[in-house]
């Protein structure tokens, strides 16, 4: 038998088929027993829209922030036009919000790497790192959460120190890529994958100084700040009486739960989340349903509005952009392999 035979691909669409399958059976546990005629629909009417208005400002800002961070963490590559950062950012985030699976994440780092001529590689690593940091604030939210609430789940508190383990691994690895470059790139001359992480480590190695990283570090906690704020305005337009650091708590919960691949605009699954993470706090099912779905809402029409302005400045659609995207990214892969 054919060796290559045996090495079946998966069917292009069934990731795609599974992710829709999670989050229609998210958005079925969510409306079952619940009206949006008879609950959502009040609810909105008495929302306070003063801090409604707060919530989608600094929902907005925080792609700023998200623009201002990855200009800083590829200063050492090369000089980005802040208009383009943003751009790039709001497209792939209007992707994540039309297609499954978070395609805006390729599409994102695609966008930056071609308008600066950046290798992909290099561009996929800064968004890597980016993770590697919010993860570690994330992880920071959650424990001081933990301390407000008792009833913590045994379950979530094992995700939460397996999470908190592949962080320190990654740092480590991190570190150790920073400060032992001729290492790392001797421990992987060997592998089938040398072009690609010799090209990674470079940019690791140059992004990885002192000052880039604090300021990193110091802008991420801006990013996560300002999501915190977003999610406390709109409890306090929607009447519920959690402080800060609860919100905080809410959000980290529902950012871990995030990290499962799922349907478009984390349908569903933001909500569940969402749902499960007010009832640590006592929050009653249905307001917490309510709040979900409003939450879901301030997350994603501001996101459709500008990202689709910052598509339609590229003159073609979120399907062309995405298919440039993997061909780019194809084409890379292979020259790589050949260097």
């Amino acid at each position: 038998m054919d060796p290559s035979n045996r090495r079946r691909k998966l069917p292009q669409w069934l990731p795609q088929a599974l992710g829709y399958a999670a989050s229609a059976a998210c958005v079925a546990w969510v409306l079952r027993g619940y009206s949006v005629k008879d609950q959502l629909i009040p609810t909105i009417r008495e929302l306070d829209w003063r801090w409604v208005s707060l919530a989608l400002t600094a929902d907005l800002a925080i792609y700023f922030a998200q623009a201002w961070r990855w200009n800083t963490l590829l200063a050492p590559l090369a000089l980005l036009q802040p208009w383009r950062t943003v751009q790039a950012i709001f497209i792939g985030q209007f992707a994540n919000q039309v297609l499954p699976l978070r395609s805006g994440e390729l599409i994102r780092c695609y966008m930056l790497a071609h308008w600066k001529g950046l290798r992909l590689s290099l561009s996929f690593a800064s968004a890597a790192l980016e993770r590697l940091i919010d993860g570690f604030w994330l992880l920071v939210a959650f424990l001081i959460t933990a301390v407000f609430v008792r009833s913590m789940p045994r379950d979530l508190t094992i995700g939460v120190r397996v999470l908190g383990a592949l962080l320190l691994f990654g740092a480590t690895l991190l570190l150790w890529v920073v400060f032992h470059k001729q290492h790392a790139h001797a421990v992987m001359r060997e592998s089938r994958w040398a072009s690609t992480a010799r090209h990674i480590i470079e940019g690791v190695h140059l992004m990885g100084n002192r000052r880039t990283m604090g300021w990193t570090s110091l802008l991420s906690l801006l990013y996560l700040a300002l999501q915190v704020l977003t999610v406390w305005a709109l409890m306090k337009a929607d009447g519920l009486d959690l402080g800060f650091w609860s919100a905080a708590g809410v959000l980290s919960i529902i950012r871990l739960a995030l990290v499962i691949p799922n349907g478009p605009a984390n349908l569903g699954l933001l909500q569940v989340a969402c749902v499960l993470a007010l009832g640590l706090f006592d929050v009653e099912k249905n307001d917490a349903k309510n709040f979900s779905n409003i939450l879901l809402a301030a997350e994603t029409i501001p996101l459709l509005v500008a990202g689709a302005v910052a598509v339609a400045l590229t003159g073609l659609n979120i399907h062309q952009l995405r298919d440039h995207a993997r061909r780019g990214a194809h084409a890379h892969a292979r020259g790589l392999k050949q260097a």
